[in-house]
């Protein structure tokens, strides 16, 4: 067995390590902060504590087999796994809002009819059957194996099954998920429901291909989960398996190349010159570190121009209501204004965008039950920690909205910047990479696990299959499975 070094410790990174470790490798994580975990980091103070990357967990499966796989121990045994339900309230920008349940189609069929008028729940429940079958089309290439070289198979035909639309005299089929929404779901309130979900990663509904149906899809179908003590405690979990796996952390080790000889990966160098050598070497990194090689013609190449997201924590006086909703998205009043202001040639921070709030109910992120600890989230472009204020007031604005008279219960708020983001993951301008997705002409597929260079494979979010809490966990299994099983390794079973 041999020595594999691992940079970075985040998520898909440290569900690598864990793999290799119990395979019988030898591995070393470096680190260049003081903490693990990555995007999915931690704040408290006075009390309250925070998440500040993901507030929630799609596809807990993903995790529950890497706790058996590294060690026949259920997720469950380390950390407190709720469902989240009703799984959202939703604020449309005319007024009307919507309580949608947690992985019932029947019930969120019945939610909708009742909040926006007879056929809205139907029309939804349709579009999520169509939604299923791009699901069933794409999971295993997409999400359970490696990205092969003729991932071009998967760039070109859209598995959405679109319904045809007449439009002057002519028979069309939606390509994006706007026309999705526009064509399908004809309700704008149904519409914003529909592109919130790809807005949340960063992604513009207008450009962004049909097959984003899936991540509706599978928040619906695998439902929506908390993780008691915050998403920081999963974090925690997988990273206390790496050390019973006897993976070894070196925190505040900066990589600055990866070393090659004789034509393959033989170890990294380190910020202050130190040398490791290494038999593999797996980078959890965003594109840029120095050694790692430059995509070649007909490969994916990694994806730029992403946005940011803008963060606003909360610590408010006042107990938290019996049967407050986990999670609220109040949908901007003027979406198109919103995705010009986005995805525009010189993108700026929306006046009113898009506002998911989080209000957990879990007493171990506040100091007594007369206090709460809220998240607001809302999607911004990358790069700065400065030009934000206009948007925190209107995120606060927004909030007002879903928590009326919230503004005098606020102590005090801490705002997450994009440089924050940069700061804790690494990603240029605090970019965060969406989930791989069909079609498109395969924009929104990343870089195969494989590079290259022999000896080097890549993990988490800007590497296949994508970003995302769920899909860094895949990404883990992927590379440990090509390692392992070598080169014809074909995914998980």
């Amino acid at each position: 067995m041999g020595r594999i070094v691992v940079i970075g410790a985040g998520m898909g990174a440290m569900a690598a390590a864990a793999r290799l470790g119990i395979a019988g490798h030898r591995v070393v994580v470096y680190e260049r902060g003081e903490t693990y975990g990555g995007a999915v980091g931690r704040v408290e103070r006075e009390g309250f504590g925070f998440d500040t990357g993901a507030g929630f967990l799609t596809l807990p499966a993903v995790w529950r087999d890497l706790f058996v796989k590294t060690g026949k121990e259920a997720l469950e045994d380390r950390v407190e796994l709720t469902q989240v339900d009703p799984s959202a309230q939703h604020l449309f920008g005319d007024g009307s809002s919507a309580l949608l349940p947690n992985a019932s189609r029947a019930g969120v069929v019945t939610a909708l009819d009742e909040a926006l008028g007879a056929g809205a729940g139907a029309r939804w429940g349709d579009f999520l059957v169509r939604a299923r079958e791009a699901w069933d089309r794409t999971r295993r290439p997409l999400l359970e194996e490696p990205l092969w070289p003729n991932w071009d198979v998967l760039a070109d035909k859209e598995p959405y099954p679109a319904v045809p639309h007449k439009r002057l005299l002519r028979t069309r089929r939606a390509s994006t998920l706007a026309e999705v929404g526009a064509w399908e779901l004809r309700d704008a309130r149904l519409t914003a429901l529909l592109e919130s979900h790809a807005l949340a990663y960063g992604l513009d509904p207008r450009t962004a291909p049909a097959s984003a149906a899936v991540l509706p899809y599978m928040e619906h179908a695998f439902g929506t989960w908390y993780v008691k003590g915050g998403l920081r405690e999963l974090a925690r979990a997988v990273y206390e398996r790496c050390l019973a796996r006897r993976v070894e952390f070196v925190f505040g080790a900066d990589v600055v190349r990866v070393v090659e000889k004789d034509g393959r990966a033989a170890g990294v160098e380190l910020a202050d010159g130190t040398a490791v050598d290494a038999d593999l070497v797996v980078a959890g990194t965003a594109p840029g570190l120095s050694g790692v090689p430059a995509r070649g013609a007909g490969e994916v190449q990694p994806q730029h121009g992403l946005p940011s997201r803008l963060t606003v924590l909360l610590a408010v006086r006042g107990a938290r209501p019996e049967g407050t909703a986990h999670r609220t998205i109040i949908h901007a009043p003027d979406r198109e204004a919103e995705l010009a202001a986005l995805f525009g040639t010189a993108p700026t921070p929306p006046s009113a965008p898009t506002v998911t709030l989080l209000r957990p109910d879990d007493p171990a992120l506040v100091p007594d039950a007369e206090h709460e600890a809220m998240v607001l989230t809302a999607t911004v472009p990358a790069g700065g920690a400065a030009g934000y204020e206009r948007t925190v007031e209107a995120m606060l604005a927004a909030a007002e909205r879903a928590v009326p008279g919230l503004g005098e219960r606020i102590l005090w708020r801490e705002v997450r910047t994009p440089d924050d983001v940069a700061a804790a993951t690494g990603a240029e301008g605090g970019r965060i990479p969406p989930p791989a997705l069909a079609a498109g002409e395969g924009r929104l597929l990343h870089p195969a696990n494989s590079t290259a260079l022999p000896g080097l494979f890549t993990v988490g979010g800007w590497s296949h299959p994508g970003g995302g809490l769920a899909h860094a966990g895949m990404s883990g299994a992927l590379v440990a499975g090509l390692i392992v099983e070598g080169p014809g390794f074909r995914g998980s079973q």
